[in-house]
């Protein structure tokens, strides 16, 4: 991949925004006495047992931080934006987050 690749790249990401790679820098800085293979690891297995919960119809508490959990969507009758045109949108399951009151708090300080 070239540079001028990456930099677009990053160019289409909201700013402020993290990617999951940043964040397993961010937690090895934070812990040099672990290896960023290792927390690496730890973080997809989170993330996959998080995302297999609500595959399975679950929720998902971490206390402090909020719950996931799945919302349904009836299928329903679109529009085409561009021709106008009726089209119909298939039933479909959104992951949702409520945030948990410690994490409202400290981002409302």
């Amino acid at each position: 991949m070239s540079l001028a690749t990456a930099d677009s790249a990053e160019d289409k990401r909201a700013p402020g925004s993290m990617i999951k790679s940043e964040l397993v820098q961010r937690i090895a800085e934070q812990n040099p006495h672990l290896y960023q293979r290792d927390i690496e690891n730890i973080v997809n297995a989170v993330l996959g047992e998080i995302t297999a919960a609500l595959a399975r119809g679950d929720r998902v508490e971490l206390r402090g931080f909020g719950a996931f959990s799945v919302k349904h969507r009836p299928a329903r009758t679109g529009r085409n934006p561009r021709t106008g045109a009726h089209v119909s949108v298939d039933q479909k399951s959104v992951p949702f987050l409520k945030t948990g009151k410690e994490m409202r708090e400290r981002l409302n300080k």
